[in-house]
């Protein structure tokens, strides 16, 4: 069984998707105190995810 927007939904470009992801790390990281530190598996998906952008496309 498909989820309820797996015919009408519209796809998104890597632009717009990417600009998506960004605004979210953003809004996460001004909500995150300094001092707060992550959950070790946390910031081992982060770390992967660094070093994907890295990565060529």
């Amino acid at each position: 069984m498909a989820g309820p927007f797996a015919n009408d939904s519209e796809q998104i470009d890597r632009r717009t998707s990417r600009a998506i992801s960004d605004a979210v790390a953003e809004r996460l990281q001004q909500s995150l105190r300094p001092e707060a530190r992550l959950p070790t598996h946390l910031e081992q998906l982060l770390n992967e995810l660094k070093q994907r952008d890295r990565e060529p496309h």
